[in-house]
């Protein structure tokens, strides 16, 4: 990408429980000043609906860009539009299993699998458990793929005091693999651990 060209992100958000995360991720976007690219499924709407008190245009109004999950004539559905990558937050089992296939029904999953034949990462923050073998078995394709399954896992070393806090630390890890660092990531050894900080009282060693 030219030195004069602003950095890129494809983020998705498909139905799966957790849209906070996509929320977070278009915020993170803009305070690090990278153009979000947003394309929100159909059933991710129903879940903003039940999870939030926010509006499907509130939600566009956070990503700078707002692509229509039916319009896969999208500058993003295209390869030689340049990005740092996609990353789909929540990732429902469903986008999950189509991206795998690479028989795409919407540009939510043709951005995924344009991310993934260009090289670039894409970052699926899966929402799901317990995992059955199929689930299992279509991350294990993913990762052969080029993917990186990274699901929404609390990091309790990071010493979390609220569920802002714990959703933030997922999001922002996983825009570490985009090489984009966010200022509300608690890091090991910067700011917890044996060198950055405190470390949780009573533990013993095994």
């Amino acid at each position: 990408m030219a030195k004069d060209e602003r950095q890129r992100l494809v983020v998705g958000v498909s139905g799966a429980s957790g849209i906070v995360y996509g929320l977070r991720a278009l915020d993170a976007c803009r305070e690090l000043g990278i153009e979000s690219h947003l394309v929100v499924s159909k059933a991710a709407a129903l879940t903003l609906a039940q999870e939030t008190r926010l509006s499907l245009a509130e939600l566009n109004a956070k990503a700078e860009v707002v692509h229509k999950v039916g319009d896969i004539g999208a500058a993003i559905a295209s390869g030689s539009f340049r990005t740092l990558g996609m990353i789909v937050a929540p990732c429902s089992v469903r986008t999950m299993s189509e991206i795998a296939t690479g028989v795409t029904s919407s540009l939510l999953s043709r951005a995924a699998d344009v991310t993934l034949k260009e090289r670039r990462p894409l970052v699926l923050m899966v929402r799901e458990s317990p995992l059955h073998l199929g689930h299992l078995r279509t991350m294990v394709r993913l990762a052969e793929m080029g993917a990186i399954i990274a699901p929404p896992m609390p990091a309790f070393y990071a010493r979390p005091d609220s569920l802002e806090a714990m959703v933030d630390q997922s999001v922002g890890r996983a825009l570490d693999l985009f090489g984009l660092s966010w200022t509300p990531v608690r890091r090991w050894g910067e700011d917890v651990g044996p060198l950055g900080g405190p470390v949780a009282d009573g533990l013993t060693e095994v």
